[in-house]
């Protein structure tokens, strides 16, 4: 069996740290990242509550809206909570996790750029590149159906916001005499109903989730055509059948990324994007 060279050996272990790296930093910021939403939603629902609190209870009164009351102040209270315990968690966390988002986007970038000069440094045979190219194919797949999925389901619960909020919106308004509660709902699902499909129209939830999908399954189809040695990957030669493997790999890439860009175009410049 050769030995790789010591040089060799200690580079590939320095990429094997990168890796390791990266993947704790990539953990590190959506963690943060997770934090910071959080931290700013429920700050900014606690503020809203008091505020609605103090001006209802001014201008109308606490007999009139007690009801409002008992839902509002709990609803602070645990916002507050949730607020301070996050707020805590991010000055008693430890490295790398006790930095901000916006440093660790930082650090992540420098850390990839780093091992890809390490990767440039090594110099592998294009095989062994092949052979790593291949192996890198299912965790690609797994990314593709996770990003199909998020818009699958973003898509459906528009889509559900939609179905229920126009049925409820006509029942509210069919009412003769509706009071004055019924008619505050009927313009929320009014307006629900029109952000949700409004959304809908522009980020193409549905269209990104069918071709990121569509994509993952000729990926696969040409992955399981390589392992089993059938066409178009029955040549017995291997090499030849890796570089053929990752030519078309990269093909449907390109594809998948020029349908992104059309999904981003404007209605009316869609069509000029091939």
């Amino acid at each position: 069996m050769e030995v790789a060279p010591r040089d060799t050996m200690d580079r590939v272990n320095a990429l094997i740290e990168h890796k390791k790296g990266i993947a704790e930093l990539r953990v590190a910021l959506r963690i943060r990242t997770i934090q910071t939403v959080t931290r700013w939603l429920s700050g900014a629902l606690a503020v809203v509550l008091i505020f609605a609190f103090v001006v209802a209870n001014v201008a109308v009164g606490w007999t009139a809206i007690a009801l409002a009351n008992k839902i509002a102040i709990p609803i602070f209270v645990l916002s507050a909570g949730t607020f301070l315990a996050v707020r805590s968690m991010e000055v008693n966390a430890k490295a790398p996790y006790d930095k901000s988002a916006r440093e660790l986007k930082i650090e992540l970038e420098a850390a990839e750029e780093l091992r890809l000069l390490d990767a440039a440094r090594l110099g592998l045979p294009v095989p062994d590149r092949q052979y790593s190219y291949k192996d890198s194919i299912p965790a690609e797949l797994e990314s593709l159906r996770k990003d199909g999925r998020k818009y699958r389901r973003k898509h459906n619960v528009a889509q559900s916001i939609i179905i229920v909020g126009s049925l409820s919106g006509t029942a509210v308004s069919a009412l003769a005499d509706t009071p004055a509660p019924l008619k505050y709902w009927a313009m929320g699902i009014t307006f629900a109903v029109g952000a949700a499909a409004g959304f809908t129209g522009y980020y193409k939830w549905r269209e990104r989730a069918f071709y990121l999908q569509q994509t993952a399954d000729d990926i696969e189809r040409h992955a399981t055509a390589f392992e089993l040695g059938i066409y178009p990957y029955d040549d017995p030669d291997e090499p030849t059948r890796l570089a053929k493997l990752a030519k078309e790999i990269e093909l449907l890439r390109v594809e998948q990324r020029k349908r992104e860009q059309q999904l981003d175009q404007p209605h009316e410049g869609s069509a000029e994007v091939v």
